[in-house]
């Protein structure tokens, strides 16, 4: 009786370790549902992505590790990260359009179309790769082109990483295909994504 009642004890410890890990890591999840609906509303700028994946990082860092953020402070970090991180959407937009004339001259027949589409698609998923990596590190006192510089030759020299970066991005991409209002709280798991690649690289 006296082992059994032991065993019981030690069960009902360990079901109480259980219950506060699951509640936590769920309540994880619901925060990166969360952020994506700020990070969608955020983009609606056009060129403000950047930003918006920057701030909503930037509110699962600190969430994470267990300090106090909300809506107010991601639409503070929204504010700064936009300075000049609206210049890096622009260019964004720029190597898009570049990227779909290319894809048109391939569809066309042009000699050579098929492989300049095939590249140009390869360099604009690197380039969406290096800035979701970018922005999961960005701070107030950093600037876009030393985070840009420093996350392409992470995206370069991590592949592992950086293919976990493209997995979330085709989740979001699925998540449109059989149901467009998904894709928007999914965001906010690709940015949870970045952070923890880079999380997983700084540890490396």
């Amino acid at each position: 009786m006296a082992q059994a009642g032991v065993k019981d004890r030690v069960k009902d410890r360990r079901r109480r370790r259980r219950e506060p890990m699951f509640g936590e890591r769920f309540s994880v999840f619901a925060e990166c549902l969360l952020t994506g609906v700020w990070i969608a509303v955020a983009c609606l700028g056009v060129v403000t992505y950047p930003a918006a994946f920057a701030a909503g990082a930037r509110h699962l860092r600190r969430r994470t590790t267990h300090q106090v953020s909300g809506l107010r402070e991601f639409v503070v970090d929204f504010r700064a990260a936009v300075r000049g991180g609206w210049a890096v959407g622009l260019v964004g937009w720029a190597a898009a359009a570049a990227v779909w004339v290319d894809v048109l001259a391939a569809r066309a027949g042009l000699p050579g179309g098929p492989f300049v589409g095939a590249v140009g698609i390869l360099a604009l998923i690197g380039l969406a790769v290096a800035l979701l990596r970018a922005a999961a590190l960005w701070t107030p006192e950093s600037t876009w082109r030393a985070l840009l510089a420093d996350a392409g030759r992470r995206t370069v020299l991590d592949p592992a990483g950086s293919f976990l970066v493209v997995c979330g991005l085709a989740v979001v991409a699925l998540s449109a295909l059989f149901l467009a209002p998904l894709a928007v709280p999914v965001l906010g798991a690709v940015a949870a994504a970045a952070v923890a690649v880079e999380e997983r690289h700084r540890r490396r």
